[in-house]
């Protein structure tokens, strides 16, 4: 059996000791690599057959250039730094791990929802501030009462739904693209349009991509009620940022919570930070001790699926080529 290359081209986690252990009993030759530009990547990559990737950019470019790679498995659901289609045509077969945070980061957009709709992250910076006035979080309505919209219904997004709904919320969604889809009975789907309209907060649940990239901009804002929230812990790009900021400068709603940007890390005059209506969090969503083990290790088993010739858990593309190495 030839000996399979294998390569974590970047990651931010304070180690890489459990897919190490496991990518160490099918193949001797593994390395953390640090690769950040397309440069790097085809430099670095060269040889390799397969690649656990976090953020590295596998364009078009790269893809073409790395003649023996078979499969690149990401850390987590979102592939939006990797160009499918160039993959599929170079025969690379793509996988994410869709299923290791479910739960977190539903509970997550939960926390940020309550902390947006209590005035939690305010009234406590007004509080060490030596004012004590509930008067000052005016005002904050009945969670049992408002409507909550949730973009994108698959894992995370129905899991978001049955906790909302577990707290007496009305719950609506919607799909994009819109397709039939089994929903729980409690879940009224709704239009793109009519969801702005009549939530009281909404929480994005769906993946970036052309259709979604932008898809709150200002006309979405304006069209939302002055005292709504939106929360994104999906990707940044979804929201645009620049109106974002002007909706909450003109009062167009009434706060936002992103636990994802743009452009990661915030920098530090990024411009919604000084919004008191603003929370942030650094994509941190996934994370529990339990999720971030079981996130390794699926990524470590699925490049050793590929590899070995097996079908793929979580294919992302259609390429599938039976390998022996």
């Amino acid at each position: 059996m030839k000996n399979p290359i294998v390569r974590i081209t970047d990651c931010d986690h304070e180690s890489v000791d459990v897919e190490m252990k496991l990518l160490s009993e099918f193949s001797d030759d593994n390395t953390l690599l640090n690769c950040k530009t397309e440069e790097e990547l085809i430099e670095q990559c060269k040889g390799v057959q397969g690649v656990i990737n976090q953020y590295a950019p596998f364009t078009r470019r790269v893809l073409g250039q790395l003649k023996d790679l078979k499969v690149i498995v990401r850390y987590g659901v979102g592939v939006d730094n990797i160009d499918l289609e160039a993959a599929s045509e170079f025969g690379i077969q793509i996988c994410n791990v869709p299923d290791y945070g479910t739960n977190e980061v539903a509970d997550h957009a939960i926390s940020l929802m309550m902390a947006l709709t209590r005035k939690v992250v305010a009234m406590n910076a007004q509080v060490k501030n030596g004012v004590w006035d509930y008067q000052k979080s005016i005002p904050i309505y009945r969670l049992q009462e408002q409507t909550v919209g949730i973009i994108g219904l698959g894992r995370i997004g129905s899991a978001f739904a049955k906790k909302a709904h577990g707290l007496g919320m009305k719950v609506i969604g919607c799909e994009l693209p819109s397709q039939e889809k089994k929903v729980p009975e409690f879940l009224k789907l709704v239009s793109f349009q009519e969801l702005l309209e009549k939530s009281d907060v909404i929480s994005i649940h769906t993946p970036l991509n052309e259709q979604t990239r932008n898809l709150f901009a200002e006309e979405e804002f304006q069209n939302m009620k002055s005292n709504a929230y939106i929360i994104n812990t999906a990707r940044g790009g979804i929201i645009n940022e620049h109106a974002l900021d002007r909706a909450l400068t003109e009062k167009w709603i009434a706060g936002a919570a992103l636990d994802v940007l743009e452009k990661e890390p915030a920098e530090k005059n990024f411009p919604l930070l000084k919004h008191e209506n603003f929370i942030c969090t650094p994509h941190m969503g996934w994370y529990s001790e339990q999720a971030y083990k079981e996130l390794k290790r699926k990524a470590a088993e699925e490049v050793i699926n590929v590899l070995s010739g097996k079908e793929p858990r979580y294919p992302v593309n259609k390429i599938m080529s039976q390998m022996n190495y």
